[in-house]
């Protein structure tokens, strides 16, 4: 799968790219609807964050232009954040608009080089192309296990639900069962996991808590 791995990720950095020249850094720009509804997600995914007021580590697996980081660090001013992206010229937006060399870091990488005390993803399950269900299914759960192993307290990702009205789903989208993650999760990644499907947006988010 190696091979075929790395294509995927190129079809991946060439789809948030060509959105970036396109948008510019906004939540258009990452393929977000707007800035509400990215907020939202935000707020869902930072639940996953135990203690405010300890000092900790933080990835974010497909960073975009750093907006998770615009988010968090006006609450968390002790974190360090790294930010991970496929697509380069993410990566050197996100590079331009937050230059904390000390507390922040961005790469241009589909796996850190480093553990982190948490690790999030946001949207980089949703936009499948022309892959198959059981091809982005895999390519999911091993990014799952790549986050696990990446993180050490716990992780957080969304997903579009497979609860989605039929009218409003796209055939290059992926929508995922929730029932079928949260066994996943349950299974392999620990026992404290929380599914949040209750916030208004036809995704859902997992927090998992080691």
């Amino acid at each position: 799968m190696g091979t075929d791995k790395t294509e995927l990720l190129r079809e991946i950095a060439d789809y948030y790219s060509d959105k970036l020249a396109e948008h510019g850094e906004t939540p258009q720009g990452v393929d977000w609807n707007g800035s509400d509804s990215q907020v939202l997600r935000f707020e869902q995914l930072s639940k996953v964050i135990a203690d405010e007021d300890t000092p900790f580590s933080i990835m974010d697996l497909g960073c975009g232009y750093g907006a998770l980081y615009e988010f968090l660090s006006p609450k968390y001013p002790q974190m360090s954040y790294l930010g991970l992206d496929v697509s380069e010229i993410m990566v050197e937006a996100a590079k331009a608009r937050y230059a904390h060399p000390d507390r922040v870091d961005f790469l241009c990488a589909s796996q850190p080089d480093r553990v982190s005390d948490y690790c999030v993803a946001s949207g980089i399950f949703n936009v499948r192309q022309n892959r198959t269900d059981a091809e982005w299914g895999a390519f999911l759960e091993n990014t799952l296990d790549m986050i696990h192993e990446s993180s050490a307290r716990g992780f957080a990702f969304n997903c579009l639900t497979a609860y989605s009205d039929a009218d409003k789903k796209r055939g290059y989208l992926y929508y995922a069962d929730p029932c079928w993650l949260f066994d996943l999760c349950k299974r392999k990644y620990a026992r404290n996991i929380a599914v949040l499907h209750d916030y208004g947006l036809y995704e859902f988010t997992i927090l998992v808590r080691k």
